[in-house]
């Protein structure tokens, strides 16, 4: 970690030949303003406009489009801007033990495919998704957030994010696709996907990421030997005819991104809803709607802070940056929430749903996943307040800490405590 004296504290490493990047790059790694990441994006903006020179681990070079605008062309035009990693102009200076390797090393995965081989893969996945009744889900997840909330409902305290903000959807999320909802197996699994996501210190994610694969190819073998009414028995059966290891790959996609993330979102709308006044006091009143902090958290306090990411096609201009066919553009998705030429006021509002917490474009999250995401995230807010409705911080909020990343939002703990319910 650095201090906390902005973007520019500690050098940054030397960059390979040929990096886009000069000498004010900044890096994205290890800085103490993780905490507070919109510092960086107002020092970037100030520094750079809506394109950013950085570096990544190991001072390999990288663009971070900050405005809105920029993120809209960039996901909007796949043409100049695709999706396929092999087009990377860095990866001779990429070792095999990068920690980065689990986002960007090319897998047979929707999130690699391109044209219409991507609408195929990601029409599988969006039928799969269909057929999940939002009705059945949300009984499901009002089931598991009481068996959850059962656990510790008579201590009179919790830490929510390990008791309930990470558990409730990961358990949704593996019984969707077919797989048990409790046991060890299940819990390396989800330990597993946390760390290829958003990986600690000592962790390894390449490995993490190599297990979790492992996990589910005896998921899909044991699919196609009993179909059930599940999310990878309706991809197995899909007329486009996957194979076994491209469903592996795209559930990895699906898993991922519905577990992590929706975790995050839970949790950070919840600490909104115990520190803003706003939400403390009147969401029993009925004036400002859980609903309404979901979406807010949405736009200030994403879960998916940053995605990597794009690679330029061929040479083109961005925000006044010449961008080099095969360099890489991470996705601000954060910074372009709060993108000032969008509220030039400097108020972010959340009456509207046109962020880009979802991404945008044809590689935007499928239809219906963030509308199963919401079914999961506003049931397991309102059930806890319902159950525990003087829940309350056990911490002060400035004691509140993020966990280190540019990639995920999230905290490292949320304590509360409330009183015991007996049953």
């Amino acid at each position: 970690m650095t201090d906390p004296g902005g973007p520019h504290a500690h050098p940054v490493p030397p960059a390979p030949p040929g990096c886009p990047a000069h000498a004010g790059a900044v890096s994205l790694t290890g800085l103490e303003y993780q905490q507070t990441p919109s510092q960086l994006y107002r020092a970037l903006r100030r520094d750079h406009g809506p394109v950013a020179p950085v570096v990544l681990d190991g001072g390999i070079p990288a663009w971070l489009v900050l405005g809105y605008s920029e993120l809209t062309y960039v996901t909007s035009h796949d043409e100049l801007f695709a999706r396929d990693s092999r087009r990377w102009n860095q990866w001779e200076n990429i070792p095999s033990d990068w920690p980065l390797l689990p986002f960007v090393g090319y897998q047979p995965s929707v999130l690699f495919t391109e044209g219409e081989e991507h609408r195929r893969r990601a029409g599988v996945i969006t039928e799969a998704l269909e057929g999940v009744d939002q009705f059945e889900l949300s009984h499901d997840c009002l089931l598991i957030a009481d068996e959850l909330i059962a656990r510790f409902a008579g201590s009179g305290q919790a830490e929510l994010m390990a008791d309930y903000a990470h558990a409730l959807p990961m358990r949704t999320v593996v019984q969707l696709c077919g797989m048990p909802t409790s046991g060890e197996d299940t819990r390396r699994l989800v330990d597993d996907l946390r760390i290829s996501l958003d990986a600690g210190e000592g962790d390894d994610p390449v490995a993490a990421y190599g297990r979790v694969g492992e996990r589910l190819r005896q998921l899909v073998k044991d699919k196609r030997a009993a179909p059930g009414p599940d999310v990878t028995s309706r991809m197995l059966a899909h007329p486009a005819g996957l194979t076994d290891e491209e469903i592996v790959q795209d559930l990895i996609s699906v898993i991922a991104a519905a577990q992590q993330p929706t975790a995050n979102w839970i949790c950070n709308t919840l600490r909104l809803l115990l520190t803003d006044e706003r939400f403390a006091v009147n969401v029993s009143g009925g004036r400002l709607s859980v609903g309404e902090a979901l979406n807010e958290v949405l736009w200030l306090d994403t879960p998916t802070q940053n995605f990597i990411g794009r690679w330029a096609v061929r040479d083109v201009q961005l925000g006044g940056r010449q961008i080099r066919a095969g360099d890489c553009l991470v996705l601000g998705l954060a910074a372009g929430n709060t993108d000032p030429q969008i509220w030039p006021e400097g108020h972010v509002g959340a009456e509207n749903a046109a962020h880009l917490s979802f991404s945008n474009g044809e590689h935007r999250c499928p239809y219906p996943a963030p509308l199963l995401a919401d079914v999961m995230a506003r049931t397991a807010v309102e059930t806890l307040l319902e159950r525990l409705p003087d829940l309350v911080l056990s911490v002060d909020p400035q004691e509140l800490t993020w966990r280190p990343s540019i990639w995920m939002r999230g905290l490292s703990a949320l304590p509360v405590r409330f009183t015991p319910v007996v049953r």
